[in-house]
This record gives C-alpha cells, structure tokens and sequence, in this order.
C-alpha cells in the first residue's frame, strides 16, 4: 500500500503487514529490514519500509494500572487519545505529552517525545518504567534503567531502529481537574521571549507561538503561554461538581487539499500580523481546557492538508544554552530575508537531559512548518548551516530531507549508535526509509 509521513512528502509503495500476534511479529522480523509503524504520525519517512513496514496497530490493549504509582503497561498500538479518555476521569494525566494525542505509545518511546515542560521534567523516557523489545531473533526482552542499561538508552529516541516495541510500563501524573491556568505573555522580540521562558522556569509547561518574519526590533516577537494543573478549589463554583468535565471542542474538517499558491509569503504574514494581535488582546490569565492547551491543532481534522498535494516540512533544530539567542535570530533573519515564513512556529526551552540518542539538549527548539517547493528546500539548506554552526541539532522524528553528512555533523553520537547496531545485528534486522537515508 502507498503510505507516507504526516508531512506527506514521503509517500512511498510499501509492503505492509498487520500482525496480531508476537509469533506474527516474529515471523515479519525474520525477513529482514523491519519496521514498526504506530499512528504514522511521524513527518517524514521514519515509520515506513518499501520491504517489511509492522503495522502495530492491532497492538492496543491496556493491560494494567497501578493507581497508587500512576504506572499504566500498556502495548504499543494503544494511542495517546485512548489513554486520556480512559484516565483523565480517574485523575491521571499523561506526565509528558506531544503536541498531538493521536500517536502511539510505541511511537512516544521511539521518538523519545518531549513536551512543553521538559524544562522541568525531561522528556517522556524520564517516566518510562520498561520497555518490552523483540530483537533480531524474535526474543523479547524487558528493558529497564537498571537491568539493561544500553538498550534501554538506544531504545528511547533510536526510532524503532533497536526492535519493535510491544509493550511499555510509564507513569502517568495524578490531577485534580481537566482544566489548564493558563497565563498569556507578550513578548515584543525574541530577547525579551528568551527572557521571559527564563524569569518564568519554575513554571511547569511554558510554549511560545513565535512571528518568524517579524523584523527589525520586532524580529522574534512572540506569545508565551505559560500552564498549571488547576486544582479543583482553583476552577468556578459550577465546575467543581464534575472537575474533568470539559465542554466538546468544535471539530473542523479540511476536506481537500488546499491549491499550492494558498500558503504564501503574503498570507502568512497576514495570519502572523492577526495571531499576533489576539494575543495581545487576550495577554493575562484564563482556564482553558486541556484539549485546547496541548492539542491546538487536533481540532482540525486533517490539518496537513492545508499545505497542499506537495505537502509540507517541518524544521525542528534544538540549540543549547550557550548559543541559542544567536542561532535562533540567525533563523529568523534568514526566514524573514526569504519571505518563507511559517504559521506553525513553535519555541520551547529544554531542560537538562543526558540520553544517549534523544533529541533534546538544554537550550531552545524551535519548530517551523514549510510548504514543499523549490525555494524551500533551498532555504532549508541555509538553516541547516546555520543550526551547524551554533551547535544545534536535528529532530529525526520530524526529518523528511536531512542528508547523511549534516546528521553525522550535527550529532556525534550517530557513530556509536550505528557501531552498535552493526555489533549486534540490528542493521540488518531493523531499518527504515529513513535509516536507509542516513546510512543509520
């Protein structure tokens, strides 16, 4: 079947196998260059293989929760929107999230997921318990921090490359209530945006909506919308009957592509100037739901296809510390020039981490969505240069185009990671389209 990335610019003719069983997983493992494949969700080619792409999907029991630890086992088909739906009304919460609920659990340990508090609490492997991994021989195999240390790391961020995932134990986080305070801030340039992630650390989600092609003083100009748990006490006397009761968000549907020349230089200054402006209007403190605070653009059914039939890219470099002001005014100085600015721009700061293959590093990600034409892969280029020479580096759960040479330059820890799956037999077991891209 013809399947691709949520950015759909992959899209390829792949031999696709749905098991329901761990024999039946095995017996897909033994033909060689496998991959598993969960809500497909990733952008670029990461969960697809011409040859042997695992279906998980029929992998979606929960099989069991602990309520005095939060630690729920569940199998790696099961998604994210499954979870909440079963748990938020029993007053768990998953401890790092996405910005989408539709992907899989399975998905979440492969690409080592981070969400909008990894400044205070790392990325979802800090609350990954074990992970259950069939290898090259069909053998599954518990990994924990303790029992099995290398896998362990190699596993969380090492894109389905170390095995196929069945099952996970992870630890959800107890809440009082479906109800985010939230605390709106603006930020007139990306100075005084890096100074107010700063000022507001001890907050436990912070995201800021960025306007890449603002310039000039403005460049960098920004909302920050900061977010707490509310506790039942905090909500109106009219909620606090049903705490995790929320109202239905309207769902909107894109039903077809939208024509190449929609998303342009002109609209989307045009969208940025008016994003910009309610947030202005509307800076200060709310409750808002939690739907609303961490799934945004879940409310639109299909909302990749607002870029078109080409599809779209996604940029996502992390800078550390030391060089983030400077690399990230480099981005936007070059979008801006370019004219090629992004609607979906995204800047988070990340806390410290020491993984051995995750993609977060302490310092600052931005996020940009482009649609795909000539000039983008041009200007893409140039950000990648720029990411380089900051010492910044790339998400490959977002990836779509990235060149063997600039991973490797980007990111010294690809060396031993593709030594050990040479060492072990993984290279030819596991290997996705992206994998084969890299040469990973």
């Amino acid at each position: 079947m013809r399947i691709a990335g949520w950015g759909g610019t992959t899209r390829q003719d792949c031999r696709v196998s749905h098991p329901r069983s761990e024999a039946e997983v095995a017996a897909r493992i033994a033909e060689g260059h496998a991959i598993a494949r969960g809500a497909g969700r990733a952008y670029g080619d990461a969960a697809q293989s011409a040859l042997n792409t695992v279906d998980m999907g029929r992998f979606d029991r929960m099989i069991s929760f602990d309520a005095e630890t939060g630690l729920l086992v569940a199998e790696a088909g099961v998604r994210l929107a499954d979870v909440i739906a079963a748990f938020l009304p029993r007053g768990w919460f998953p401890a790092v999230t996405p910005g989408t609920k539709h992907v899989s659990v399975g998905g979440m340990v492969a690409a080592d997921v981070h969400g909008k508090n990894h400044h205070r609490d790392g990325s979802f492997g800090a609350f990954v318990e074990f992970i259950d991994l069939m290898g090259p021989d069909g053998a599954v195999r518990r990994l924990t921090r303790g029992d099995n240390d290398e896998m362990f790391g190699w596993t969380l961020g090492g894109m389905g490359l170390t095995g196929v995932i069945l099952r996970v134990g992870f630890r959800l986080r107890p809440v009082e209530s479906g109800w985010i305070r939230q605390k709106s801030i603006v930020a007139g340039s990306l100075a005084e945006a890096m100074a107010a992630f700063e000022a507001n650390a001890g907050a436990t989600y912070s995201v800021a909506w960025i306007d890449c092609l603002a310039r000039g003083v403005a460049m960098g100009r920004s909302i920050l919308m900061l977010g707490e748990h509310a506790s039942a006490a905090e909500l109106p006397a009219e909620r606090r009957a049903a705490p995790f009761g929320v109202p239905a968000r309207r769902r909107l549907t894109v039903p077809f592509h939208a024509p190449g020349f929609a998303l342009n230089g002109l609209t989307v200054r045009a969208f940025n100037h008016l994003y910009y402006a309610q947030g202005v209007k509307k800076a200060g403190e709310s409750l808002v739901d939690w739907d609303s605070y961490f799934y945004p653009l879940d409310a639109i059914h299909g909302w990749n296809k607002i870029y078109g039939r080409r599809g779209f890219v996604q940029f996502q470099c992390a800078f550390p510390l030391a060089t983030a002001e400077a690399g990230l005014a480099a981005l936007l100085t070059e979008i801006s020039r370019a004219g090629q600015g992004s609607f979906l721009a995204v800047l988070k700061r990340f806390g410290p981490q020491a993984s051995r293959i995750s993609f977060p590093m302490e310092g600052y990600t931005l996020a940009l969505d482009f649609p795909l034409h000539a000039r983008t892969t041009a200007l893409l280029e140039r950000l990648d240069r720029i990411t380089l020479a900051e010492g910044g580096r790339f998400y490959l759960a977002k990836d779509a185009r990235m060149t063997p040479h600039t991973l490797r330059k980007a990111d010294k820890r690809m060396a031993e990671f593709i030594a050990m799956r040479e060492r072990t037999g993984l290279a030819e077991a596991f290997s996705s389209t992206q994998s084969e891209r890299l040469a990973l």
